[in-house]
């Protein structure tokens, strides 16, 4: 059985950071691009990062370039988002999934080329 885990979200200032972990199994960790999506409320489930299946290629939504970083452990079957220079506009569910190879446009910002979406950790930025 195929789950992903996401944990490491809170309640942080603006300006502060955060670490969500994503923790994957049940499957050939190695063999997967994964992706980090988040929600806010009454919104659009919309792309975040994602880093390819090795770790040697990642993508960032404009919003969150520079201040965010995407990275995998291949070996522990984890990846990691890290979180600086938070914004109140980064409050949101925050969701990780796997990208199996080979699968529809190949484009790593399509939400619906995701797959074993995790249950989410909430992450709240206060001003």
């Amino acid at each position: 059985q195929v789950q992903l885990v996401e944990s490491g979200g809170g309640l942080v200032q603006a300006g502060g950071s955060l670490r969500l972990s994503c923790a994957a199994s049940g499957l050939t960790f190695s063999w997967y691009a994964l992706g980090w999506f988040r929600q806010a409320p009454g919104k659009e489930r919309e792309f975040v990062a994602a880093i390819s299946s090795s770790g040697s290629a990642t993508y960032y939504a404009d919003s969150v370039k520079g201040r965010f970083t995407i990275s995998r452990d291949n070996a522990k079957n984890t990846a990691n988002l890290q979180m600086d220079s938070l914004k109140p506009e980064d409050t949101a569910v925050y969701y990780c999934a796997t990208k199996p190879p080979g699968l529809g446009s190949g484009s790593y910002y399509v939400k619906d080329e995701y797959f074993n979406w995790g249950q989410g950790t909430q992450v709240t930025v206060s001003s």
